[in-house]
């Protein structure tokens, strides 16, 4: 194989490097986006600007995961003009070498890279953003106001004996099973609204939730605070937790237990049976992300146009990543089977782009 060899070694360090390289630049960018809508969210006398860096910190590692693709896909095309401005790809078809033999470095790299993104690097991830999360619950423990979180968090309609609830909370962790910034508009059985309840925690029991810090307001009543609260409701933990919980926050390694367990619920399992199926084809994914790179980028330098072929390139990953994402829409609506829906956008990449490839060297 031509990884084995010295130039093999070379061109995939060159490979792991300029990839590595991308995918920095873009944590750094999110790091600062990020940052800014956290610095407005929790823009509070007591939310000190290192604890919104932490939640930001912990949250880029899950967001950044997104654009991994896109780092193998503009790193490969960046180390293929490299070698090409430098003449060392003219140099390889010179003794002889395919584009197949110089584009395998590549795509060992970019395999291995899906796999530890997919094993290690995702598990780190889904945790650090569930401390993330826990974090914003605790800093927004006192956005109890209602008129303040209207249209953002988490809405949630249960019943119980006493009625229906409509449930609100700002910022929710644990997967849903501990909410913070919590409004609960109350309903007695004739669904007659009767009761407004605001509190700053809200945490999930068998067969109830346990509020704190809690002011009620009751119809013709005036307003009372208790530092604890009880609110009965029927659902269970894995309803709230497939209601409310964070899909980021589920690794690779904790899904399969997941759908298992949703499943005797009696929940539906669509979307993390698809997050699943998505996680198994990242390594292909990333494969063919190289491959795209490769069809725009290893013209020599000589014949020019060298921003044509990279926005080429560009245009032909933001089309994929499109086409992904309407296939994940599709699968997760259960129009088409979540494996069809996973894996079929990675196989028609491949296969178009080894088929421009392959044009381009008979050519």
């Amino acid at each position: 194989m031509m990884i084995f060899t010295t130039v093999g070694r070379y061109m995939a360090k060159r490979f792991a490097i300029t990839i590595l390289g991308v995918f920095f630049v873009t944590l750094l960018l999110i790091f600062f986006v990020d940052f800014v809508e956290v610095l407005r969210a929790g823009a509070r006398k007591d939310a000190s600007a290192g604890a919104l860096a932490l939640v930001t910190l912990l949250r880029i590692p899950i967001f950044a995961e997104l654009t991994l693709p896109f780092a193998i896909l503009i790193g490969t095309i960046a180390a293929f003009l490299s070698l090409s401005r430098t003449s060392e790809l003219t140099i390889m078809r010179a003794a002889g070498l395919s584009v197949w033999q110089f584009v395998q470095p590549a795509l060992i790299v970019a395999i291995v890279f899906g796999v530890f993104a997919v094993t290690v690097y995702n598990p780190v991830a889904s945790a650090m953003k569930a401390k993330s999360e826990k974090i914003q619950a605790e800093i927004f423990q006192s956005e109890k106001s209602f008129a303040t979180s209207r249209g953002t968090g988490s809405w949630l309609r249960q019943e119980s004996v006493d009625g229906a609830t409509i449930l609100h909370a700002k910022t929710s962790a644990d997967r849903g099973l501990t909410l913070a910034g919590v409004t609960l508009l109350q309903f007695d059985p004739a669904n007659r609204f009767y009761e407004q309840i605001q509190a700053s925690k809200a945490e999930l029991r068998q067969g109830y939730w346990r509020l704190e810090d809690v002011t009620v307001q009751s119809s013709g009543e005036a307003v009372q605070h208790y530092n604890e609260y009880f609110i009965s409701t029927y659902l269970g933990a894995a309803q709230i937790m497939n209601s409310l919980g964070s899909l980021e926050t589920l690794s690779f390694w904790e899904l399969p237990g997941f759908i298992a367990f949703a499943r005797k619920a009696g929940l539906p399992t669509t979307q993390y049976e698809l997050q699943y199926e998505l996680f198994l084809v990242r390594p292909l994914l990333m494969a063919a992300m190289v491959l795209i790179a490769a069809t725009c980028s290893l013209k020599a330098f000589r014949f020019g146009k060298i921003q044509t072929m990279v926005l080429t390139g560009l245009t032909g990953g933001f089309g994929f990543f499109i086409f992904s994402e309407l296939s994940r829409k599709v699968g997760a609506s259960g129009l088409v089977p979540v494996t069809v829906a996973a894996w079929g956008p990675a196989l028609v990449a491949l296969l178009l782009s080894a088929t421009v490839l392959l044009y381009q060297e008979d050519g």
